[in-house]
């Protein structure tokens, strides 16, 4: 009988919350890393993992639990918490040590109420359609960001970042678009958009007389990190800036 997973998402912001159950193993690995990066997306302060019916049916399938870890970490770094897990699933995931960066919680309830009490960083968010004016829009966007933030060495650069990761969907995604602006630590930006095509960005090797292609480099050259998070109704393309970075 092939094993399943059940991945129950549960609504709420900042805190993301998935519940997990069933057998996880290779064949289902691919399900809990679809259903987390769809948590991800949203960009939460914390992402708690309820894995009380959670039973480890082959270690291969802590490849994806470990990739989970590693891409909240990167983007956007937020902690990733297991909680409730029974002394069996615990000893496996806590003797891999590719999934050492992860958090424990024995009570569920508790590691929920302690972190909606935390405080909730400021970001922005706005919901775009896929015109020209878009560009428009988030440059002015980023400039007011920058200023109330206290990074306004970084809007010149960040409003032309923004207005790239707009542009390219506007030209190639042609779909309703999420962008999110926010401060981070040590003075640094971030900056995402989200939208609904599973068509994935990547810097081009345009020349000098080409009238286009050179947007992601310019998100490459001039960021301190950027990626995308591809997910079941889309992706997610992000970028970080720093000071230095310019």
């Amino acid at each position: 009988m092939p094993s399943q997973l059940v991945c129950r998402p549960e609504r709420g912001f900042p805190v993301a919350v998935l519940r997990v159950s069933g057998t996880l193993d290779q064949v289902t690995g691919d399900a809990l890393q679809q259903a987390v990066r769809l948590r991800l997306a949203d960009q939460p302060t914390v992402l708690l993992l309820d894995v009380a019916g959670l039973r480890i049916g082959d270690p291969v399938g802590l490849s994806a639990l470990s990739a989970t870890v590693c891409e909240a970490h990167e983007w956007p770094d937020v902690p990733v918490v297991l909680c409730g897990a029974d002394r069996r699933t615990l000893s496996m995931i806590t003797g891999a040590p590719e999934c050492a960066g992860l958090r424990y919680a024995d009570d569920f309830r508790a590691a929920v109420a302690a972190a909606r009490a935390e405080t909730v960083p400021p970001r922005i968010r706005v919901r775009l359609r896929p015109v020209p004016d878009a560009c428009r829009q988030v440059r002015h966007l980023v400039t007011q960001a920058c200023a109330s933030w206290q990074r306004s060495g970084l809007a010149a650069t960040a409003t032309l970042i923004a207005t790239e990761l707009v542009a390219n969907v506007v030209r190639h995604a042609q779909t309703t678009m999420d962008f999110t602006v926010q401060p981070l630590r040590g003075g640094r930006l971030g900056l995402t958009v989200r939208d609904h095509s599973r068509r994935m960005p990547k810097p081009g090797d345009a020349r000098l007389s080409d009238p286009g292609g050179r947007g992601l480099r310019l998100v490459r050259d001039l960021t301190d990190a950027w990626g995308v998070l591809p997910v079941t109704d889309g992706k997610v393309v992000w970028a970080r800036m720093r000071p230095d970075t310019l």
